[in-house]
């Protein structure tokens, strides 16, 4: 993989089918993600894992609808459809470190909610 574009594209591609070993070593060790909304933050490669593959179960699923990407950043609009079929925008911004892993994630959903009790443990 050489570009933004392909990293993020690889990116949903493992979460989609809950590959978390590829998941894992698409993000640097560092990894920041937040969630500006629920104010969700989680630092850390092995946190950031688990906060999706604890922090997200169900059958849910996810499509690509748009990559954009260059000079070290990438966006994405990606469209969620969770269990009970309510299908969801969501709009990711990326920033890649100089091995090209991701470095920080911004996710942005439509509505604002309450930080879930459930994942209360899984953020800082």
């Amino acid at each position: 993989m050489s570009g933004e574009i392909d990293v993020v594209t690889a990116y949903w591609a493992a979460a989609e089918e809950r590959d978390w070993d590829t998941f894992a070593a698409l993000v640097a060790e560092d990894v920041v993600y937040e969630a500006p909304q629920s104010r969700e933050r989680v630092q850390g490669r092995s946190a950031y894992v688990r906060f999706n593959r604890e922090g997200f179960p169900g059958p849910w699923h996810l499509q690509v609808v748009k990559i954009v990407g260059g000079n070290g950043s990438a966006a994405s609009w990606i469209s969620m459809t969770d269990a009970d079929g309510t299908v969801q925008p969501g709009l990711s911004f990326f920033e890649l470190d100089r091995a090209n892993l991701i470095a920080r994630i911004a996710d942005f959903w439509p509505d604002s909610y309450e930080l879930p009790a459930s994942r209360s443990h899984l953020v800082e």
